[in-house]
């Protein structure tokens, strides 16, 4: 029986790593995008061998999850949420709208989303769920104030559904990376990235791979009776 992984942004670094090892795990995917279009067809490309289905959604709006929802023709086995966006600045700089977009990105739809898929897991007594959330999420970070602020809001989301859903045998947990090279860290010079690796005790940036192999690890029948938690590959980064 094929079983279904749904990532949210895969067009991402995360999101298409976590789609690879997901296949060679073994499952079908369902591959979300919003602009990538190009990054999402070049990763059906190399996913050649693997069931996919590719749908769109921009879950920076009030309707994404819904419209994403619609376009689900599969059962879900696992949800892989790891769409996000960064904003580097000062509060007292941000406008309205980009704190709406990032509260409805990071918060609202996965919320959303979670609410639309959760009955027919439960109806089949199994689902698991893995958000990527951030070490900012969990230690804070200045001039990324709201960042924080939405990745501590998926660690308690992750936490407190975690509780409500294990009797109907669905597992729930987050993975919080450090500093890992993927195109978030565009916004750095590569000299802020050297002294980002000095703060490292291992002294470099992490992979996406490595991100999605604790991914892989927290869908597997290995974690069985891991839920509730927020493992964090970092480093040992702010630990």
């Amino acid at each position: 029986m094929e079983k279904y992984a749904l990532i949210i942004g895969a067009s991402g670094g995360i999101g298409a790593a976590s789609a690879k090892r997901l296949a060679r795990d073994g499952y079908s995917l369902v591959l979300h995008y919003n602009k990538g279009i190009e990054a999402v067809k070049q990763l059906e490309r190399e996913l050649q061998n693997t069931n996919v289905i590719v749908v769109q959604a921009d879950l920076t709006k009030s309707d994404g999850a819904k419209k994403l929802c619609n376009q689900l023709s599969v059962p879900i086995e696992l949800i892989v949420y790891t769409s996000g966006s960064s904003y580097v600045g000062l509060v007292t700089d941000m406008n309205d709208v980009q704190i709406q977009k990032m509260v409805q990105l990071h918060v609202t739809s996965p919320f959303q989303l979670v609410k639309e898929l959760l009955p027919s897991m439960i109806q089949r007594k199994r689902g698991n769920i893995v958000v990527i959330s951030s070490i900012w999420g969990l230690t804070g970070a200045s001039c990324e104030v709201l960042y924080s602020t939405v990745k501590g809001a998926q660690n308690a989301f992750v936490k407190a559904l975690a509780k409500e859903v294990a009797m109907s045998g669905i597992r729930v947990n987050a993975v919080a990376p450090g500093a890992v090279n993927s195109k978030m860290m565009d916004v750095f010079t590569e000299e802020d990235k050297a002294l980002i690796c000095e703060e490292i005790p291992m002294g470099r940036l992490g992979e996406c791979e490595e991100v999605a192999d604790a991914v892989s690890y927290l869908a597997s029948g290995q974690s069985s009776y891991i839920t509730g938690q927020i493992l964090s590959v970092n480093g040992g980064w702010h630990t």
